[in-house]
């Protein structure tokens, strides 16, 4: 992926795919209480404060994280009967949550309304769990070339996709395990424990003194971390292992880890929260988030991704958090994707400014995973060629898509295949016969064709359900062909020209495990309104518009009609539409 290509033999096989960072910034919403989460025993639960019940943490976390005494079951009783408290996840993914929460898992067993009983009693694992076979695994990747002269066999071509691009990346971080930084010195104390080089954190009861952001003589950058480069500004009442922290700061930058904000946490000699020392206290959990740009689809959702995998790491897929945007400036955060913030907590998104000049107590707060790791995911990561299928990546869309609410309206009984082409209206990378390629499609009886323009006059949800029900998706090379990680998995991606940026959405599509497809005979297309570079001075494949020949367009989009005509998944859906 961008960022950081594959380490092969030959350096031209998987280019890494780099898009400038965008600079606007967004607009925050304020943070309110939340409502809890739906049960199936009874409407009659009230509504709780914010020390509200979670998951308990994973097994493989230090045993200082998991001191059940400060934490509560999620299992309520109502009237004497155990009632389960659904966490809303896509049907699928029950099996690997129920495992993971054996009493949750009872509690389902033993509430006669819980309709996920099916899902009980399976040996379902994600692939990072202990002693978890490839058999109990959602699914594993598959080849499309096997590339002897890198690996031994397909099977360790494989397995290398699966460790670096599947829940085998997840499976890395957890066995080598929590690094407890600081312990507390009481059983109710503070503590604070890293993944390797402070990449994701978990603390309990921990103390943040917020800066003045009011103070406008400070011009602060977004992940400015000269605040929190004198001891006092955050830590907690624990003892400090200041060697093992040192150790953890070998990515030390903005967007890669959290050591710039933690490298002088202090051991605090009086625990704030018994001393009164907190103007405010979040009880609950919080996830703090540093966060790419906002108005770009491929780098946020870095975010969004990470995210997701910070909640398995934490073993915590409920809704009922708080998000906090780690934003050390006053500028504006624009985010066009503001609606899927929806799929993780059911509370809008705080920021840090709206605490600005406070004492700020956190009662239990994830430090998630930064967007742009050395070797992470998505952004920076290599990528096997020719290999495809993160199981992660298809439940990460699962998620997003199922907790948004988005359904599959497909395939058409008419037995058409549903084609969405992206009209850009950009300044670059439009296409200027697009009039006449669209009309050649719709005059196949085999196509229903839609021509759409994803801006503000959709929200972000109305983007995906049109995403989410094409079976073909065609689009210039650009940020939104990040909508094909919500494809259907029969689906085919056709970035028109990739503009010499080859293994970009190439790659996205193998992590997604949708078809791809791109134009190779150049000379059948023609360049239109080049213009320099603004930096390089040169003329540019990005800085242009293109027509294409309208006989190899058509070629090309029967070709992926024929792809997914012929997708096992797709037959499958359409004999059972035929039924209903």
């Amino acid at each position: 992926m961008r960022g950081h290509a594959y380490m092969r033999k030959d350096p031209n096989m998987n280019l890494p795919c780099f898009r400038c960072m965008l600079s606007t910034m967004c607009a925050f919403l304020l943070f309110v209480l939340y409502n809890i989460p739906h049960s199936h025993c009874s409407s009659k639960l009230e509504t709780a404060d914010l020390n509200v019940n979670h998951i308990p943490l994973d097994s493989k976390m230090t045993p200082t994280v998991q001191q059940k005494s400060t934490r509560q079951e999620r299992t309520n009783t109502v009237d004497g009967k155990v009632c389960f408290q659904d966490p809303n996840l896509h049907p699928e993914h029950y099996r690997y949550y129920f495992n993971r929460h054996p009493d949750e898992a009872e509690a389902c067993r033993l509430d006669p309304t819980c309709p996920y009983k099916e899902y009980l009693d399976t040996s379902a694992c994600w692939g990072y769990e202990e002693g978890c076979t490839r058999e109990s695994m959602p699914g594993y990747p598959k080849v499309h070339k096997f590339h002897k002269s890198w690996f031994p066999s397909k099977e360790a071509q494989i397995k290398q996709f699966w460790d670096d691009n599947d829940f085998g990346y997840i499976k890395k971080i957890v066995d080598d395990g929590w690094y407890p930084l600081c312990t507390p010195k009481t059983q109710n104390g503070s503590l604070l424990s890293c993944v390797d080089n402070t990449r994701s954190c978990y603390a309990k009861n921990l103390f943040l003194r917020v800066p003045d952001f009011e103070d406008h003589s400070k011009l602060r950058g977004r992940f400015d971390t000269e605040h929190f480069g004198s001891p006092g500004q955050i830590g907690g009442h624990c003892n400090l292992d200041k060697e093992l922290l040192k150790k953890h700061s070998n990515h030390f930058s903005e967007l890669q880890s959290w050591y710039g904000e933690l490298r002088e946490f202090t051991a605090l000699k009086a625990d704030p929260f018994v001393t009164s020392s907190c103007d405010v206290v979040i009880e609950g959990r919080a996830y703090l988030m540093k966060m790419d740009a906002g108005i770009n689809m491929f780098h946020h959702f870095c975010d969004f991704v990470n995210l997701y995998i910070t909640q398995h790491l934490i073993n915590d897929f409920s809704s009922n958090i708080t998000i906090v945007m780690w934003d050390m400036s006053n500028m504006r955060y624009v985010d066009f994707f503001e609606d899927t913030w929806a799929a993780f907590s059911d509370r809008p998104l705080a920021r840090l400014n709206h605490w600005s000049r406070k004492k700020v107590c956190f009662r239990e707060v994830v430090f998630t995973l930064p967007p742009r790791m050395i070797r992470g995911f998505f952004y920076n990561m290599p990528v096997i060629p020719d290999t495809h299928g993160s199981r992660l990546m298809r439940s990460f869309s699962q998620h997003i898509l199922h907790r948004l609410g988005i359904k599959q309206k497909g395939p058409l009984k008419t037995g058409k295949v549903r084609v969405t082409i992206l009209d850009r209206k950009s300044v670059h990378r439009n296409i200027v016969n697009q009039e006449e390629l669209v009309e050649a499609l719709r005059e196949d009886p085999s196509y229903e064709v839609q021509l759409v323009v994803y801006n503000h006059t959709l929200t972000f949800v109305q983007q995906l359900e049109i995403t989410h029900n094409s079976d073909i998706f065609i689009g210039m090379h650009g940020a939104g062909l990040t909508h094909l990680l919500f494809l259907p998995d029969w689906a085919t991606i056709f970035e028109v020209c990739n503009c010499e940026d080859k293994h970009c959405y190439e790659d996205l599509a193998n992590l997604r495990g949708v078809h791809y497809v791109t134009w190779v005979n150049y000379s059948r297309l023609k360049k239109h309104n080049e213009v320099l570079h603004p930096s390089l001075k040169t003329y540019h494949p990005k800085f242009c518009d293109y027509s294409f020949e309208k006989a190899e367009f058509v070629r090309l989009v029967k070709k992926a009609h024929l792809y997914v005509r012929n997708h096992e998944k797709f037959k499958f859906e359409e004999a059972l539409h035929d039924e209903l």
